[in-house]
């Protein structure tokens, strides 16, 4: 399919890549300040910025882990030390991870799903950014996403949630793109 500029030949090639083949470089410095203005450049009713970001890199990657790694072990007692590795790598595998938090709560004109579809604008943003950059990503949520504890140890407030953790680096190598759902499947038309 001919695209008529680099934004939709863009968009047609973004691949997920998976963390672990994510290496450095990722953004820094100016660089990464650019991706997350561009990531609050995002539709928000109210203007009310109902999301936040952490950004992990380096040694606070390994000691959050340390916290993944605690809960799973936690509620899995019996894991081998291999199966606690893992979790403890979760975010390692890539230089750079940005957690989008959703901080979507009650208002009296913004209905709290238009906040937290904000948040997930905010992630694709990033994501498309982060590879107009010539960088790969890999939006993330997995079961830490959900627990409490963890949660704590990043810092977010009792009724903040995390939106997703959006992975970057340099590609390893070019991913293949996996089958898409063939539009009549996925689109009605109303006409008329």
């Amino acid at each position: 399919m001919a695209l008529p500029n680099e934004t939709l030949a863009l968009l047609a090639a973004r691949r997920s890549v998976p963390p672990h083949l994510l290496a450095e470089p990722a953004p820094e410095g100016a660089e990464l300040d650019t991706l997350l203005t561009l990531g609050s450049r995002i539709p928000d009713h109210g203007k009310l910025a109902p999301w936040r970001f952490i950004v992990i890199r380096g040694e606070a990657r390994r000691r959050i882990g340390e916290a993944i790694a605690a809960a799973f072990r936690a509620d899995e007692p019996g894991a081998d030390d291999k199966r606690i590795q893992i979790e403890r790598d979760r975010l390692a595998r890539a230089p750079l991870v940005i957690a989008v938090v959703s901080k979507a709560a009650p208002h009296v004109k913004i209905p709290v799903w238009e906040q937290v579809l904000s948040a997930g604008a905010s992630l694709m943003t990033m994501t498309i950014a982060a590879n107009a950059m010539g960088y790969g990503t890999a939006w993330l949520t997995e079961w830490f996403a959900y627990d409490r504890r963890v949660l704590d140890a990043l810092g977010l407030a009792p009724e903040e949630r995390i939106a997703g953790f959006l992975h970057v680096g340099t590609p390893a190598e070019r991913q293949p793109d996996r089958p898409r759902p063939p539009l009549a499947d996925i689109v009605t038309h109303l006409e008329g």
